[in-house]
């Protein structure tokens, strides 16, 4: 029964070491965090492939391209793998506070101090002038408030992973940096006009349509300051 029970245990840790990914973690002591390979447009999926362009020709004896929106050559993206410069600035400040009060007092009050003479029937411990008196009173006050202020400010090149019929663009950035075994990593996808798309080749995230922005960072300092799998589970769990 004992080496039942060790077993147990040991299958027991070695599931929760396996469905928490801590021995991924054990594994990665020592190493810094790796970089994710460089990625390839043509390979995501992030909406439905459409036919590509066919590529520009020009007419006998003349110098217009055909299917071009200007006479000059368009230095802005607007294919497959194009690179595009994203502006992403977020300036966002938010300040809410409500107040509630409620209050409310009943009373009720019944007598039968004369019903065609039938009141003389009513037992003698019974009050003819006071048959019910109730009363209930109730008060609830609440207040919140809410304060937070986001202040994000990046610029990083993406690719331009897809066009849709409709002409607008499908742009995939992701850009990481390690420093001392911490790595900060940055990701912006989402759907842009060909018309918002600047002189300079950029395009900035109020422009960007189903805009995804995600910047965090791995290493160990980033790990410090996430709580250990016990305490969160035990935060889900309380129910107080």
């Amino acid at each position: 029964m004992k080496r039942i029970f060790q077993f147990a245990t040991f299958a027991l840790i070695g599931a929760a070491l396996s469905g928490c990914g801590a021995m991924d973690r054990i594994e990665a002591i020592g190493t810094a965090p790796k970089l994710a390979p460089v990625g390839n447009p043509a390979d995501k999926d992030i909406v439905a492939r459409i036919p590509q362009t066919p590529p520009i020709s020009h007419a006998n004896n003349s110098l217009w391209q055909a299917g071009a929106k200007s006479f000059f050559h368009d230095p802005r993206a607007s294919h497959v793998g194009d690179v595009i410069t994203v502006n992403v600035t977020v300036a966002d400040a938010a300040k809410l506070s409500n107040s509630t009060a409620r209050t409310r007092a009943n009373s009720d009050d019944a007598n039968l101090t004369n019903f065609f003479g039938l009141e003389s029937v009513l037992p003698t411990a019974m009050n003819p002038g006071s048959l019910v008196k109730m009363g209930s009173d109730t008060s609830n006050t609440g207040t919140g408030s809410i304060s937070r202020s986001e202040s994000i400010n990046l610029t990083l090149a993406a690719l331009v992973a897809q066009v849709l019929p409709n002409g607008n663009l499908v742009i995939d950035g992701h850009q990481q940096v390690r420093v001392n075994n911490e790595l900060r990593d940055l990701k912006v996808t989402g759907i842009v006009r060909t018309e918002d798309i600047t002189q300079d080749n950029m395009v900035d995230l109020a422009q960007i349509a189903e805009a995804r922005i995600s910047y965090g960072g791995a290493g160990t300092v980033s790990d410090v300051q996430q709580p250990r799998y016990g305490s969160q589970l035990f935060d889900i769990l309380m129910p107080w």
